[in-house]
């Protein structure tokens, strides 16, 4: 195991600083331990366009750009679509592994609390999957440049913020436990010092462009069936009105804003 250095430390510290704002949206979600059913449709829906607009925009792009630099123009796209529908296959495989549960005519009974739990669940996972190379990305940027990394790790957090709010509204919902809320989202948020870790042990804090590009379009992938297959469709039975095509472009604005800021 190599021996971290000062520079290490600082880059697993802003790594972790980043990772933990999932935590502060769950914190903001579940102020009084009570879900309000008004605010669980939305912030699925927040959370779904969110995770379509920084897949498809932030996330495929850059595993494109990786992927590009070994391969070409073509065999680089070529790639970078093949890992995003592996992404797809992915999810698709866990929900036969993992199916729904029928749903229940009523909101609030026990098939539908199965169900906003399952959800739950899964964006905690897609979210988990994706902090992982945020945090390998976070890491070896600050060690390249501090000043770079900390940018990175500012807009990484603002993100993360609604990606706790995503997680912990279900599970609030479902279970009615805040401490359950916050411990789901802290899982999911520390996974982005975990990935620095993991990254570093594994690479040295230089991974190969195509294991970047290769995981960055499984996630992408990934995400974008989550939201497409679960979060919306989830948040339309709950909502009212058009409080899901609302709530999905905040979410796709919050995620657009925290890019731009800090480009």
């Amino acid at each position: 195991m190599p021996e971290p250095d000062g520079a290490v430390l600082v880059a697993f510290a802003v790594t972790l600083a980043a990772g933990l704002a999932t935590v502060l949206g769950a914190a903001l979600a579940v102020p009084a331990g009570q879900a309000d059913p008004r605010l669980l449709p939305r912030a699925l829906a927040f959370a779904g366009g969110a995770m379509v607009y920084v897949s498809l925009v932030e996330i495929m792009p850059k595993g494109l750009v990786a992927l590009e630099g070994e391969f070409g123009p073509r065999g680089g796209y070529a790639l970078a679509t093949l890992c995003f529908f592996a992404g797809v296959g992915l999810l698709v495989l866990l929900d036969r592994a993992v199916p729904n549960p029928h749903p229940d005519t009523h909101p609030c009974g026990e098939a539908e609390r199965r169900r906003v739990a399952r959800l739950g669940l899964l964006t905690a996972a897609a979210v988990t999957a994706h902090n992982l190379p945020e945090g390998l990305a976070t890491f070896v940027a600050t060690l390249d440049s501090p000043a770079v990394g900390v940018s990175l790790a500012i807009a990484i957090a603002l993100h993360n913020i609604p990606e706790g709010i995503s997680i912990a509204v279900p599970v609030l919902h479902a279970t009615g436990s805040r401490a359950k809320a916050v411990g789901a989202a802290l899982v999911s948020g520390l996974a982005e010092p975990l990935g620095a870790l993991l990254g570093w042990l594994a690479f040295g804090a230089s991974p190969s462009p195509l294991v970047l590009g290769a995981v960055f379009g499984l996630i992408a992938g990934a995400m974008v069936f989550l939201a497409l297959d679960e979060l919306l469709p989830a948040a339309q039975r709950h909502a009212r009105g058009h409080d899901t095509a609302y709530a999905m472009v905040a979410g796709m604005a919050a995620l657009a804003l925290s890019l731009v800021l800090f480009r």
